[in-house]
């Protein structure tokens, strides 16, 4: 939507034997005067045509560069700077290649002019999928509402001013506006999102779960899912706000727990890997007489005796809960007490299931299983909505660390084992189904939650209470395989010769080929090796003039 434009001041010089070193890839000459302070032209970049924008000579800090051939010469002092702002990023500057970032933004949101509505810029932001409550953003958007109480009109900032509000996250905020995040024409990608969301609104089958009293009271009717890229865009569409239980969607992450605590090995000494091929209820155990995977109940219960073995279900329930808060970059995390009670009242298949596993010896040794139980019920009855579960999903997809907070909650070992395993195992007696026609991680539960994870992308909470006769949300489903159609997120799908599907990773035709964040220096002398793609485009000299103005374009450089 925004394409960055450069400005450049050129002054006369004062004597016939000054010369100016060329300034890099913006190379030209440099003419240096005492009174050239009155204006000064710009140039300006618009999706490869070029224009000619006239800027007054505030509008630009620029540095003289004239070394002295012969004689004596003494240049005008550049003006000290009003605050610390414009020395940091006189500091940082290279002086000559490029302006600072903070300026490169400031003219991309200003397209010419010389003050930016802050509507404006806020729009501009949300088109890339960052949002003003981003934590990341904290300080920029604090000290952008102290600054509006300064300014004549409460409504526009200079450049000053504008420097001033995003230097604190300007690295961020320009790998934003130069679409340098994962999805980058986001705006787009939400459309489609919507488009699916309406599609499986009309469907109207399936049963909201009545097993446990709590979750029949959610009406049919709610539709939700949310969206977080591993570099913290975001997208909601429908009842994102509604609070409700994880049920089996705590499973793939009380076992990231156990693995990040104890290792994948001591935690397989106890559970297998194997998908069951059985109800997720069943008092059955594999061949060596432990539970087939961690995603069906047996399997579950003994996960969570794993945890914080030696403590009270006080510390262990907070302990999780507070790994929970964290995978969700501290967005809502809840607990039901009703449905925790309801859960237990109505938890005789649990408890069948628990005496069976004490009595084969599947917990560790000392393990209190009614204990354990309702520690089980407890996780089961931790509360999110759609827009928390996304981010949770989004660690998974990131690796371990929270996209929206940059703080590593889990190892790379225990999200791999996990993603592995809802993959192979995540969706009931569904899971081969899934696995073949939308071939990503996933987790459903009785709730109508699907947690789809799509593996250094993103993460995607589904939410509607209807459910199929394998457990699993109707509109959920639908939307999952109408995604890997429409986008070729499936794990199998070829990235570069697959023609009948999207890429939303790919912008103008091209591989995005940048990945991992940038320094303030690293994004700086990326685009110097754009350099070649800069080109001149006319150039007006006259001996009545005393300036000369240079016009440039930019040819899309966008990956």
């Amino acid at each position: 939507m925004f394409h960055f434009r450069l400005a450049t001041v050129l002054k006369e010089l004062l004597k016939a034997n000054l010369k100016c070193p060329s300034a890099g890839w913006l190379a030209t000459r440099h003419r240096c005067s005492d009174a050239a302070s009155s204006s000064s032209a710009g140039f300006k970049l618009l999706n490869g045509s070029a224009s000619r924008v006239t800027y007054p000579a505030a509008y630009l800090h620029v540095r003289p560069y004239c070394v002295k051939a012969e004689g004596d010469l003494k240049l005008d002092e550049p003006k000290k700077k009003d605050d610390g702002v414009e020395a940091a990023a006189d500091k940082r500057r290279n002086a000559g290649i490029l302006p600072s970032l903070e300026d490169l933004l400031f003219y991309t949101v200003a397209e010419g002019q010389e003050t930016v509505p802050v509507h404006k810029f806020l729009t501009a932001l949300k088109s890339t999928g960052l949002r003003t409550g981003d934590p990341r953003l904290k300080e920029c958007m604090e000290t952008l509402k102290a600054t509006l109480k300064t300014t004549p009109d409460d409504v526009t900032l200079d450049r000053h001013q504008f420097k001033k509000c995003v230097q604190s996250n300007i690295v961020l905020l320009t790998q934003a506006f130069r679409k340098k995040f994962v999805i980058p024409d986001f705006q787009s990608f939400s459309s489609r999102i919507d488009e699916l969301y309406e599609s499986a609104k009309s469907l109207s089958e399936g049963q909201v779960a009545d097993y446990i009293p709590q979750l029949a009271k959610f009406s049919p009717d709610m539709w939700a899912v949310s969206l977080c890229t591993v570099d913290g865009q975001r997208h909601t569409v429908g009842d994102t706000k509604v609070p409700f239980c994880l049920q089996s969607c705590v499973k793939p992450l009380k076992y990231a727990v156990a693995v990040h605590d104890h290792g994948t090995e001591y935690v397989h000494s106890f559970i297998g890997k194997e998908p069951s091929g059985l109800r997720f209820n069943k008092l059955f155990l594999d061949e060596d007489d432990k539970p087939h995977n961690p995603m069906v109940n047996a399997g579950a219960i003994v996960c969570t005796s794993l945890i914080k073995q030696g403590e009270g279900n006080a510390e262990k329930f907070d302990y999780v809960m507070n790994f929970l808060k964290n995978m969700a970059g501290n967005e809502y995390v809840g607990f039901s007490n009703a449905t925790f009670q309801s859960e237990r009242e109505s938890g005789d298949r649990n408890f069948a299931i628990g005496y069976y596993l004490k009595e084969k010896k599947c917990f560790p040794e000392g393990t209190d299983m009614t204990s354990v139980l309702d520690l089980y019920f407890q996780l089961c009855s931790i509360e999110v909505n759609c827009e928390s579960a996304s981010v949770m999903a989004a660690t998974l997809a990131n690796g371990g660390i929270c996209p929206i907070s940059g703080e590593r909650v889990l190892s790379p070992e225990a999200v791999r084992d996990t993603l592995s395993l809802m993959h192979s195992c995540g969706m009931y007696d569904f899971s081969g189904q899934f696995a073949f026609h939308v071939g990503l991680p996933a987790k459903s539960g009785v709730s109508g939650g699907i947690l789809l994870v799509v593996p250094n992308v993103m993460g995607i909470m589904c939410w509607s209470p209807p459910l199929d006769k394998m457990g699993n949300s109707v509109r959920g489903i639908q939307f999952c395989t109408d995604l890997v159609e429409l986008f070729n997120f499936h794990n199998y799908d070829n990235l570069r010769h697959f023609a009948k599907k999207l890429d939303p990773r790919r912008e103008g035709g091209e591989q995005r080929q940048f990945r991992g964040p940038l320094d303030y220096e690293s994004l700086r002398q990326e685009l110097a090796l754009k350099a070649p793609l800069w080109k001149k485009v006319s150039a007006n000299e006259s001996h009545q003039d005393t300036s000369t103005t240079v016009v440039y374009r930019m040819d899309n450089v966008s990956e």
